[in-house]
């Protein structure tokens, strides 16, 4: 074991008492304690459920899964867009001891057999199309000619869905096991291959109650969740930590919408308000931002990708969003490890990403596990209750990720200030080594953000025969402004290093982007790598190709 020295960049968060009621049995308590009060309001469904209705919809749609004669353990797939249902099976699994896995609705025929075939679901719910897909369509391409073990496809709001829903079958006694798998959620992709991730009841459902700690939640608040709900942010930052806490959960449209989402805050009265930097970003510029009433929001959490600065004062000032902060998870910590609270001074919730959060270990780390001394970066570790159980069917992986000594290491590079918050600096993987020199996008990013033509930025690394690697930027700038590549690289002449100047900036409209909101710079590094034609030297490098 390790032994720590006291400037080492190592803590452990308060100590927390842990819940070992799984999570049906905290939603019949809370549904005993607020039976009256909002729970969930589907705000584009016009949808209105008490806690009462909704333990009393949760029960019968358990029913409905047991009528289709799955076994506890059984592997139910969701592949669908924020709505009621969603949440009703996300808690009906719950309750009949079945495990969910959440299928991104950006899937695609390739994409959704991969997850067919790996997570061996039983059973898949899913809309037959939207504005977006025709998932119908996409499910007959990925399973034609499939041996898969789905046996029940169940379409929301059609005659399979109401046949489903008149099950009578007894879903059996409530699950009491909190160390049980309740949830696979597949890794968003945005470095490769989606491996599933294993949460438990235990690890979810305190990672909840630790989240609506740190912001203190309670059943006064109404939640405002426009991120979607297949990511940790949405059924755990959002439905959980509704069920723990007996907060009313306002789902404002199916896919995020800047204008939706504003008017459900104004409508609804939201306390709370989640999202990604592009969602805040997207409501701020919006042309009709300045007619909605922001007055009720008190607190919320902007993360999932670095946040501009600049955004995050904009969210607290013309939001009126004075308790918002910055926390720090992955999926495979269910997601929540680190977190500011509102009373936090501001400044520090504008620059780090929180300290270690009730009942979690962190450390920053070298390239051997040892704890670097505070102020040094290094690869940022946790440890603690909130991690996942493993990767599904996946040892290797599994081992590769979670250390013997049960760290998980999450591939950021962050550094510990002495007061124990943490500030990221920039990914492993993200690193461009160009020329022998060591370049942290993260670093270009926050320089370039100084421009006030540039509203977003995306800095990533690609290869270059000479150098191994050289910077590329991808740039959007503000509404209604114009600029050059040369300007852009002309700014950066003689403020920042010769060597982190980019070579390439690519003016954008958009980034591509997972479903979750993060940025997909694989596909950026692909796409530079096509259009400027750098085969050649990806040979050379060990950069996607």
């Amino acid at each position: 074991m390790l032994k720590w020295l006291p400037m080492e960049s190592y803590r452990k968060g308060p100590d927390f008492e842990l819940t070992s009621k799984t999570t049906h049995e905290v939603l019949l308590e809370t549904a005993s304690r607020f039976p009256d009060r909002d729970a969930l309001v589907s705000f584009c469904e016009n949808i209105r459920l008490t806690w009462r209705e909704l333990a009393d919809h949760v029960e019968r749609v358990a029913r409905g899964l047991s009528s289709l004669g799955l076994q506890r353990g059984d592997r139910v797939g969701v592949w669908a867009t924020n709505c009621a249902d969603w949440v009703y099976l996300q808690l009906a699994c719950a309750r009949a001891g079945m495990i969910q896995v959440n299928v991104n609705p950006a899937y695609r025929a390739q994409e959704l057999r991969y997850v067919l075939r790996r997570s061996r679901l039983k059973a898949l719910f899913l809309r037959g199309g939207d504005s977006r897909s025709d998932y119908r369509q996409i499910l007959e391409e990925a399973t034609a000619g499939e041996t898969l073990e789905l046996r029940h496809t169940v379409y929301f709001g059609e005659e399979s869905w109401d046949r489903f829903l008149d099950g009578e079958a007894n879903p059996g006694p409530i699950p009491t096991d909190c160390e049980e798998v309740i949830n696979i959620q597949y890794t968003s992709g945005t470095t490769g291959s989606p491996k599933g991730v294993l949460l438990t009841h235990r690890s979810t459902v305190n990672d909840a109650r630790v989240i609506a700690k740190g912001l203190r939640i309670t059943e006064s608040d109404r939640m405002c969740v426009p991120v979607p709900l297949y990511h940790c942010f949405g059924c755990v930052c959002g439905t959980l930590v509704a069920v723990v806490s007996g907060a009313a959960m306002i789902l404002p449209s199916a896919s995020f919408d800047a204008l939706a989402t504003m008017a459900a805050i104004q409508t609804e009265r939201a306390t709370t308000i989640y999202g990604v930097p592009t969602m805040y970003i997207a409501q701020l510029q919006h042309p009709e931002f300045s007619r909605f009433d922001f007055t009720s929001l008190r607190t919320g959490i902007i993360g999932g990708t670095p946040v501009p600065l600049e955004t995050m004062m904009q969210v607290v000032t013309e939001m009126h969003c004075s308790g918002l902060t910055i926390t720090f998870g992955q999926t495979e910590s269910s997601p929540v490890v680190t977190i500011s609270t509102p009373d936090v001074p501001l400044e520090t919730r504008l620059t780090t990403i929180g300290a270690a959060a009730e009942g979690i270990e962190v450390k920053i780390a070298d390239a051997h596990g040892n704890a670097v001394s505070e102020g040094l970066p290094g690869e940022l570790c946790i440890r603690g209750y909130s991690i996942m159980k493993g990767y599904d069917n996946d040892p290797a992986a599994t081992a590769k990720a979670i250390d013997a000594e049960g760290w998980l290491h999450t591939g950021d590079l962050a550094a510990m200030r002495t007061d124990g918050y943490i500030r990221i600096t920039g990914r492993l993987k993200d690193m461009i080594i160009r020329g022998g020199e060591n370049i942290f996008p993260r670093e270009i990013e926050d320089f370039l953000y100084q421009n006030p033509k540039i509203a977003e930025v995306q800095v990533i690394g690609v290869p270059d025969e000479r150098l191994g690697e050289c910077v590329a930027a991808w740039v959007r700038l503000q509404p209604g402004e114009t600029a050059t590549e040369d300007e852009i690289r002309e700014f950066c002449r003689g403020k920042i290093a010769h060597f982190k100047i980019p070579q390439y900036v690519r003016l954008v409209d958009s980034f591509p982007l997972t479903v979750t909101g993060k940025v997909q710079k694989f596909a950026m590094r692909l796409q530079e790598i096509e259009e400027r034609g750098l085969h050649k030297a990806a040979q050379m490098t060990c950069l996607p190709s």
